[in-house]
């Protein structure tokens, strides 16, 4: 691990931008100097992102359907991606679902798998989200062994099923598609969601019995698109307080009125808007509506999204969305502010660029490059 002081760098601590020197040393922030000093005048020294939703991972674990054998070098290729964006925390949200394939319960009971083998290879701390689908009730037992067996400590519940083309016997959209890629035919996969669609009204007791379980096992709970007030109040109150990615101003704004934590997704803020149509991401961070930025499915959204939101929000705030209130939310108090005695994760930016020049990840170095780098290796 790392021994040394950076210097002559602006550091974001609690209470802002200072210029000061930062000490790592044991894998932690140091209180006082160590090792050699690294000259990083014209940098910002930030804390580690800490991404608490990601699906990005996907096409370094499967590039194409049925490509990928060893998912540890996929993980290894994500560790590398993670690492040149400054993410020093990622959470793999995995789905647990009826589209099969690498969405499927056989796939996310492997990639835990591949997460433990690899270990303390990976320089990111990787974690797994479980994204469960509500309507596959008989496979509960099968995703609270894998919930409980590989120390899942986040859930969220999805409902994609074409609910409003099945009641009305029609073709689901994009059905070849998805059967394809779940390996079946479309006939096939047209039975299984007839069949998912049919025990709707078994799901909310179901549910609920689930939440409870969880609750009392520590799991983190949240819903997934919400697109109205009472989507949320339900999830609510069955113990799923986090809302992510809520479709709708006034479900975003019931999540708040009632405390419940907004997650939105980083790409939204920086395009300018959801790519689906749904509600933007900015404004509703203008609005005191979110409590974290997550990369969703581009992996160097947080940096950009918290880089063009500093210039109204400021710097400390903007990066806040991005470590310390989403480690919070996460229940990670090792992580998020760059305070002795804390994780050294961090990043350096070059200050007029806001490019990555380095990231370190518990006190190890997770990527180098440039003249940041050549500071490192002087």
């Amino acid at each position: 691990m790392l021994s040394l002081t950076l210097t002559n760098a602006d550091i974001l601590m609690p209470g802002g931008l200072i210029g000061a020197k930062l000490a790592i040393e044991g894998g932690r922030i140091a209180p006082t100097p160590a090792g050699r000093a690294v000259d990083l005048s014209g940098c910002l020294v930030l804390p580690g992102i800490v991404d608490m939703h990601g699906d990005g991972f996907e096409r370094h674990l499967a590039p194409r359907r049925g490509a990928m054998r060893d998912l540890g070098e996929g993980l290894a290729a994500l560790d590398a991606e993670l690492a040149a964006n400054g993410i020093t925390t990622a959470v793999l949200a995995q789905f647990f679902s009826w589209e099969a394939g690498m969405r499927g319960p056989d796939f996310a009971e492997g990639l835990a798998g591949a997460l433990a083998a690899a270990g303390s290879r990976l320089l990111c701390d990787m974690r797994l989200q479980l994204r469960l689908e509500t309507h596959l009730l008989d496979d509960y037992p099968r995703a609270e062994a894998l919930i409980e067996g590989a120390g899942i400590g986040y859930v969220v519940f999805n409902d994609h099923l074409p609910h409003k083309a099945l009641a009305e016997g029609k073709r689901p959209p994009r059905l070849t598609g998805q059967a394809l890629k779940s390996g079946r035919s479309p006939e096939a996969h047209l039975a299984v969601l007839e069949r998912l669609h049919a025990r709707g009204a078994e799901v909310p007791q179901a549910l609920s019995d689930l939440a409870g379980r969880l609750a009392a096992r520590g799991v983190a709970m949240g819903s997934h698109d919400d697109a109205t007030p009472e989507t949320r109040a339900f999830y609510r109150a069955i113990g799923a307080t986090i809302s992510e990615f809520p479709e709708t101003r006034e479900a975003a704004q019931a999540a708040r009125a009632a405390g419940d934590p907004v997650i939105l997704g980083a790409p939204n803020v920086v395009r300018g808007g959801s790519h689906s149509g749904k509600v933007s991401a900015a404004d509703l961070v203008t609005q005191g509506c979110c409590d974290a930025l997550v990369s969703d499915y581009h992996y160097p959204a947080p940096r950009q999204a918290a880089l063009a939101l500093a210039g109204a929000a400021g710097l400390a705030d903007a990066w806040a969305l991005v470590s310390s209130r989403p480690a919070r939310l996460l229940g990670l108090t090792d992580r998020g502010t760059l305070e002795p005695g804390k994780r050294a994760d961090l990043v350096v930016l070059e200050r007029d660029s806001g490019r990555v020049g380095a990231t370190i990840s518990g006190g190890r170095i997770a990527y180098l490059a440039g003249t940041v780098a050549e500071r490192f290796l002087h």
